[in-house]
């Protein structure tokens, strides 16, 4: 699995943070997404996909990896 995200599109709402908050944290300025683990291991694959799923600004993009 690759993660991206898109700062621009994100609207800072937090949901991947609390969905995933090893992988994905929030700037304190303005609680844009931070990206933290860009390949998580297997034990946090389907955090990362509910983060992605939940983000409002789908700012969020699962790259599925052999």
């Amino acid at each position: 699995m690759k993660l991206s995200v898109d700062e621009d599109r994100c609207c800072g709402a937090g949901a991947c943070v609390l969905a995933a908050p090893e992988v994905f944290d929030q700037r304190d300025e303005d609680g844009v997404v931070v990206l933290l683990d860009d390949t998580p291991g297997d034990d946090r694959h389907a955090a990362a996909r509910e983060a992605a799923a939940m983000c409002p600004a789908a700012a969020i993009e699962v790259t599925e990896t052999p």
